[in-house]
């Protein structure tokens, strides 16, 4: 399988590049890449989005959502492009248009798989370790399963503080790292938290972090601080 994750944050032109070289390594020569934009409610304004914002990686996007036959497409397709968003309106789409088998089996299969925030939650087992409103239920929270591990995209560690004129006030709500840890007293699977910026590339068994620093979280461990190389998981 070859599958590459990102957080998020491509908003530099030194991220953009980064994003864009990756992308020329994990797709290859391959010309047109299929994109999922049902994590936004304006697909049309999502696809000329990543043009317009040079998030393509020099690749041709071809928006799903422009097929009569969402599942041929995916069956046809050369690499998949799954956007971000919000995850829960995410996953109800792939179950309304049935389309979780289809994309497992393909990917499975060998097609390059890219999925950025929404779309990395998606490759995960679950959708739990998601930032989203839940402003829609799908029929389950159970997701591609693609990798063994949950990601927290957007991850930061550290107390949020809010910017009032030109002082800093904490706001002592919840951080990632205490929300994590309530996830593993009811669930035992892996979860890395990942930068802005951040990508994991996961090629058949080797998972390897790129460009951001990420914390990962292993049920009755501490967290662990990871650089960018190779990542072994916890027995």
């Amino acid at each position: 399988m070859k599958i590459l994750l990102g957080s998020g944050g491509f908003r530099t032109d030194e991220r953009k590049a980064n994003l864009a070289a990756m992308m020329q390594s994990h797709f290859g020569s391959i010309k047109t890449l299929l994109f999922v934009p049902y994590a936004l409610n304006d697909h049309d304004a999502y696809e000329a989005l990543i043009t317009d914002n040079n998030l393509h990686g020099g690749y041709e996007i071809q928006g799903i959502h422009r097929t009569d036959d969402p599942k041929r497409a995916i069956e046809e397709a050369d690499g998949i492009y799954v956007g971000g968003g919000n995850t829960f309106r995410l996953l109800k789409t792939l179950y309304d248009f049935d389309l979780l088998d289809v994309i497992r089996k393909r990917v499975r299969e060998g097609m390059p798989y890219l999925g950025i925030s929404a779309g990395t939650n998606v490759a995960c087992p679950t959708m739990m370790t998601t930032n989203d409103m839940p402003i829609c239920m799908p029929p389950s929270f159970n997701a591609l399963g693609l990798v063994p591990f949950q990601v927290n995209a957007h991850y930061f560690f550290g107390s949020t503080y809010v910017k009032e004129s030109d002082t800093y006030c904490q706001h002592f709500g919840e951080t990632r790292d205490d929300r994590l840890r309530e996830f593993h007293e009811m669930n035992d699977t892996p979860v890395i938290g990942l930068w802005e910026g951040g990508m994991i590339q996961v090629i058949n068994d080797r998972t390897t972090l790129h460009a951001s620093p990420a914390r990962l979280f292993c049920k009755g461990n501490e967290p662990i601080d990871l650089e960018p190389g190779e990542i072994t998981f916890a027995e």
